[in-house]
């Protein structure tokens, strides 16, 4: 396996694990400001972005790789909204695509098939991570202030499994 697609893919697992992270520390901010329902969709955001680093890690393993784990570095803790809250979360998806996009792109220079047929998951997945957190977005920006509409997108926000 081409050693810089193996780097950029050890580099993503730590990517893959700082966003459950960084999701977990946002779900602890919506608990601290009583939006249970905002702080479980979180939750189940900080499950996938495991899933994701271990399906990396254990990718790399099938393919003779020793994984060599990176530091996770620690994730901000003040937001100042939901909506803050959610367009971080955009900004941080729109980082993480162009970086699964970087390993698509060495895949493609090095004609490592498996690698393609692997990655392309992950381009699809980021498809659907954006357009959930533009879809948040879009709403938290038509909830007028004390209109109890954050509520109701609380409530339904907190049915996610």
């Amino acid at each position: 396996m081409d050693s810089k697609l193996q780097d950029l893919i050890q580099e993503q697992i730590g990517h893959e694990y700082y966003s459950s992270y960084l999701y977990l520390q946002m779900a602890s901010y919506f608990e601290s400001v009583n939006l249970d329902g905002f702080a479980q969709w979180m939750k189940v955001q900080v499950r996938e972005e495991r899933e994701h680093g271990d399906k990396m890690y254990e990718f790399l393993q099938d393919r003779g790789v020793r994984v060599i784990l990176r530091a996770i570095p620690q994730p901000p803790s003040d937001f100042s909204s939901p909506l803050d809250v959610f367009e971080k979360t955009y900004e941080h998806e729109r980082k993480v695509t162009s970086l699964i996009n970087a390993i698509a792109d060495q895949a493609d220079k090095v004609n490592d098939r498996p690698t393609k047929v692997f990655i392309q998951w992950f381009i699809t997945e980021q498809v659907e991570e954006e357009k959930n957190d533009t879809r948040i977005i879009e709403l938290l920006k038509k909830i007028k202030p004390d209109s109890g509409a954050i509520f109701q997108l609380d409530h339904q926000l907190g049915k996610r499994e």
